[in-house]
């Protein structure tokens, strides 16, 4: 039988923080996310315990961890202090994501797939870095009030797993909750290399957040990364116009940041 899935950490995690708890000068990378929508849904930690790479558990907030459907505008990927590339580095995404905290107490995300339209830049990051990102036909519009993004998977597959999702942008929020700095503000990301973990630290300005209504959501993504299917409306909505955001390069096994 395999091992009981870990379900807490070894330390207790850092704080929950709205801001980055340091500056980035000499980026690995540097992007924009634009545009975005937040769809969270609460999940039972053991529920996806199974599912992050080796040396996480599932971060919680009052015994819950976190689902989210997170759909945005990628602008202008770079690497190092390069400008940002207008049209490989400029295209739509929606990712699927669990919450994560490792031993040394770091928090972050990790990416159970991410669905973009540019197929070079998906083939490098499946290629050259094993993160799950996915080839689809999409598009993001903006009416009024309203932002609707959709997504068609093209390859590797499930072929045809979609999402069609529309949020009415309202108020912004002036004092965000503890759940949503802890939805939202996520200062690394946790993966595996070749079977090592990596995580890798991000710095970016405060989020702009507002509130937001669901107009609409018909999705599978969630199902076809490997989680259960939602059976109700997501807990928390929000949008964000967006931010620059910066990566360094990966933190060493003793969770310090090389030099």
């Amino acid at each position: 039988m395999p091992p009981t899935p870990q379900l807490q950490p070894p330390v207790s995690p850092d704080p929950i923080s709205a801001d980055a708890p340091g500056t980035i000068a000499r980026p690995l990378l540097t992007q924009s996310w634009l545009d975005l929508a937040f769809l969270h849904w609460a999940a039972e930690p053991a529920a996806v315990a199974g599912l992050l790479p080796p040396g996480t558990v599932p971060d919680t907030l009052d015994g819950l961890t976190y689902v989210g459907l997170v759909a945005f505008r990628m602008h202008r990927v770079g690497w190092f202090r390069l400008p940002g590339v207008p049209y490989l580095g400029t295209f739509p995404e929606t990712n699927v994501r669990l919450y994560s905290v490792d031993a040394h107490g770091r928090r972050g995300v990790v990416f159970r797939s991410l669905d973009a339209s540019r197929l070079i830049p998906v083939a490098v990051a499946r290629l050259g870095f094993r993160m799950p990102y996915l080839w689809s036909r999409m598009a993001i519009r903006a009416e009024g009030d309203t932002v609707t993004y959709t997504s068609s998977r093209r390859w590797p597959g499930p072929r045809g797993a979609h999402s069609r999702i529309t949020v009415r942008v309202g108020e912004r929020i002036e004092e965000p909750t503890e759940l949503e700095h802890f939805l939202t503000a996520r200062w690394g990301m946790h993966s595996a290399f070749f079977g090592r973990p990596v995580y890798l630290p991000n710095a970016h300005p405060r989020w702009p957040l507002h509130r937001a209504g669901l107009v609409e959501c018909d999705e599978d993504l969630v199902a076809a990364a490997g989680l259960p299917k939602p059976t109700g409306p997501p807990v928390s909505v929000l949008y964000s116009p967006g931010v620059s955001a910066r990566f360094d390069r990966p933190a060493r096994p003793a969770g310090i940041p090389p030099p």
